[in-house]
C-alpha cells in the first residue's frame, strides 16, 4: 500500500504546491496552499490511523491546538508553527521514494521465492533462471524447489523488518515530540 499512497501523495503535494505557489501573486494561490495544507493533515491522520491498525503501533493524537472563540488567523498561525505539521507534510513526500522501495524489495522477495518453489510446475511451460543456472530438467527444478523452501522464510522475516522500519519511521513522524535516536515503540512480529 506504500508505493500507490505514496504517489497520490506525491502527486497532490507537487501539484497543489506548485499550483499554489506559481499563484500566490494573484491570491489565488494561497487559498490553494492552504487547501494543500488542510488536505495534508487530513492524510496525515489517515496515515496515523492506518499505522495503528496494521503496524500495530501506538501512536497517540497530537494535542489540540486549537482555543475556542479563537480568531481564525491565530488558528492559522498556530497550525503554521506547529513542528508535527511539518514533520506530517516530510513524511507524505518520503513515502513515495521509500514507497518504491518498499515495493521492488516486496516483489522482487516474494516472486523469487514463489517461483522457486513451484518451479516443478513451471519449468516445462517457461524458462526459468536463477541466476547463472537455467532450470530446465526435473532435477534441476526439484534443486530450485528446495532452495525455495529455505528461501521463503528468510523473505517473510526480511518483509517484516521492513514492516517494522516503516513502523519505526511513521511513529517518529506522525508523534509529537518523538525523537529518532531515543525511539523505542512495540512493533507486531506478524506485520
Amino acid at each position: 500500500m506504500t508505493f500507490p499512497l505514496g504517489l497520490t501523495y506525491f502527486i497532490i503535494l507537487i501539484t497543489g504546491l506548485s499550483l499554489g505557489l506559481g499563484l500566490i501573486i494573484i491570491w489565488v494561490g494561497v487559498l490553494i496552499l492552504a487547501a494543500v495544507l488542510a488536505l495534508s493533515w487530513a492524510c496525515v491522520h489517515f496515515e496515523r490511523q492506518m499505522a495503528i491498525h496494521l503496524l500495530n503501533i501506538d501512536i497517540p493524537e497530537p494535542p489540540s491546538t486549537s482555543v475556542p472563540g479563537e480568531p481564525i488567523f491565530k488558528r492559522i498561525k498556530r497550525y503554521m508553527v506547529n513542528p508535527l505539521t511539518w514533520k506530517g507534510l516530510a513524511y507524505l513526500f518520503l513515502k513515495f521514494p521509500l514507497g518504491i522501495g518498499t515495493f521492488v524489495i516486496c516483489v522482487t522477495l516474494l516472486s523469487l521465492s514463489f517461483s522457486l518453489l513451484l518451479a516443478p510446475f513451471l519449468y516445462p511451460f517457461w524458462h526459468l533462471n536463477f541466476f547463472l543456472v537455467r532450470i530446465d530438467s526435473f532435477p534441476l527444478s526439484i534443486v530450485a524447489m528446495v532452495v525455495g523452501i529455505f528461501l521463503t522464510p528468510l523473505s517473510l522475516i526480511l518483509l517484516n523488518l521492513v514492516a517494522d522500519l516503516w513502523a519505526k519511521i511513521t511513529a517518529v513522524m506522525l508523534q509529537a515530540g518523538a525523537k529518532i535516536s531515543s525511539f523505542s515503540a512495540p512493533v507486531s512480529q506478524n506485520s
